[in-house]
């Protein structure tokens, strides 16, 4: 009989309990009521990774204001190239609650520890534009396509130097730089530019003077222009005392603007040295203003306000349960899983479209032109 009523007093005890649980909304999963309800009102934490350049700006300024549209808050952080600053960002999101996080990673193989108190804290993780590596705890990844990037950045080089339909023009010398060694997109935009021009390299209509061919020779820290501009410089000095540079692959208009810097310095430019062809990316004002006065040759725009909608409809989608829209499931494999992606198509802009393409669709002010 005692152990019977034993056996009710623990029964009567524990649904007080469960009672007193509930009333301070605490659920039997952990966290409280509040925190395992609706998505709507919820907080995203989004990380970009500096605000050097106007396209991470406008990057940041544009998630930010798709996600306020859906009724979320939001929270926006810039790493400021600092690999362990942008993880210690994160660390404070996810203290902070955050239900969802959007990351342009700095470093993408640095963010394992951090993305894995992500998952273990139920926070989804959206890889915007630039893959993060090594670690199961990506959900899902919304880019352009990077490949085609290169593609064509080359095939302009290419069209532009007329090589096209089996000419046999040449030789022309060219020289090939690369992004940033942490970047995983550096490989995309080098082997798309690469599976166009290396057919004309081993002709050799195109020649590399300074050798540098491979990836881990052309690289740019950081995407930096001051990097750039210093080896353009060196192999300049070093390859071409008495020959000229006809084109530069660049991946990205910050670089180019180096490169150009140093080849202004060469005397390129003048009427008995033109400038050689120049690649770029992201279509930045400086840039664009560089195309329309006849000095960078071309960029890649990329709608980063049509790729800010696409992640957050991925984190709308995740956070109310549905399967968020994508378009590849097969490239993307960052060392531990094939991340879902979706990719946009990214558009070649020079001298004679740049009007229809970056001005009229309202990304960048005719007034900022001028």
């Amino acid at each position: 009989m005692r152990n019977r009523r034993a056996a009710l007093s623990a029964i009567a005890a524990a649904a007080s309990l469960a009672l007193t649980l509930t009333a301070c909304g605490q659920s039997s999963e952990g966290g409280s009521e509040e925190d395992k309800g609706s998505a709507e009102g919820a907080t995203i934490g989004i990380a970009m990774p500096t605000k050097s350049s106007e396209r991470w700006i406008a990057d940041g300024n544009n998630v930010k204001k798709d996600l306020e549209s859906k009724g979320y808050k939001t929270q926006l952080v810039y790493g400021e190239d600092d690999p362990d600053q942008q993880v210690s960002q994160i660390e404070n999101l996810i203290t902070q609650g955050v239900r969802a996080l959007i990351v342009a990673a700095i470093d993408n193989k640095s963010m394992n520890n951090v993305l894995q108190q992500a998952k273990d804290a139920d926070i989804p993780v959206i890889s915007y534009d630039r893959l993060i590596l090594g670690t199961e705890n990506v959900d899902y990844y919304a880019s352009f396509d990077n490949e085609k990037v290169g593609e064509l950045q080359g095939n302009y080089i290419v069209e532009k130097l007329g090589l096209k339909d089996g000419s046999e023009k040449g030789p022309f010398n060219i020289e090939l730089f690369a992004g940033s060694n942490d970047d995983n997109n550096t490989r995309y935009f080098f082997q798309g530019a690469m599976n166009v021009l290396q057919p004309y390299i081993d002709k050799k209509q195109l020649v590399v003077r300074s050798k540098q061919t491979e990836l881990n020779q052309v690289t740019t820290l950081r995407w930096d222009g001051g990097t750039a501009q210093k080896r353009m410089d060196d192999i300049l000095t070093s390859a071409y005392k008495s020959e000229r540079v006809d084109a530069v692959l660049s991946p990205y208009d910050g670089i180019s603007i180096g490169i150009l810097s140093a080849l202004k310095s060469d005397d390129y430019g003048s009427k008995s040295k033109p400038l050689p062809v120049v690649t770029g990316q992201d279509a930045e004002v400086a840039s664009v203003k560089s195309i329309i006065a006849d000095q960078q040759s071309m960029t890649v725009y990329k709608d980063t306000r049509e790729l800010a909608k696409v992640a957050s409809n991925m984190v709308d989608a995740v956070l109310n349960d549905k399967k968020p829209e994508v378009n590849d499931t097969k490239t993307y494999d960052n060392g531990a899983k094939v991340v879902p992606a979706y990719l946009l198509e990214p558009v070649a802009v020079d001298k004679a479209n740049y009007q229809e393409t970056v001005v009229d669709s309202g990304y960048i002010k005719e007034s900022d032109l001028k």
